[in-house]
């Protein structure tokens, strides 16, 4: 799978051990920075994953931030983007199955305190269930539009 990841200040230090266990899963990573953990913006890393996800470049992404709502609001802003907070294995696992969320986005606060390898793993091996579920995703798209 092609991923794009990004993270602000506060979450590049976790994103550098999320990239090496996304590689060691045999996934392909975009890398779109921070790329140090000088101040930086979290807007400018969720539109950078966004429109990587919205356009097809890649299957999906990963954004960190301290609390993860940061880049989970800027990144829903680009178009054919589905973000959402994960924080634990039930949230990733129903994200994936009824919103068929295209952006995981992580808390680097409590990154820590969560099964993230678990978490990451149920959400890239749960799928979309469909039905009324894809009547309800479909209506998000269309938001999308107007």
């Amino acid at each position: 799978m092609r991923i794009a990841i990004g993270a602000d200040h506060r979450g590049f230090l976790a994103k550098g051990e999320l990239i090496e266990l996304l590689q060691q899963w045999g996934h392909q990573v975009a890398d779109l920075g921070a790329h140090d953990s000088e101040s930086s913006d979290y807007p400018d890393f969720a539109a950078a994953v966004g429109r990587q996800v919205g356009s097809g470049q890649v299957d999906r992404g990963i954004l960190v931030c301290g609390s993860g709502i940061g880049v989970c609001i800027a990144a829903n802003k680009v178009p054919g983007v589905r973000a959402g907070v994960c924080c634990d294995l039930r949230t990733a696992e129903m994200s994936r199955r009824h919103n068929d969320l295209n952006v995981l986005c992580l808390s680097a606060d409590t990154i820590e305190k969560v099964p993230v390898e678990g978490m990451l793993r149920v959400w890239f091996e749960t799928p979309f269930e469909g039905g009324r579920h894809a009547r309800r995703v479909e209506k998000i798209r269309q938001m999308e539009c107007r």
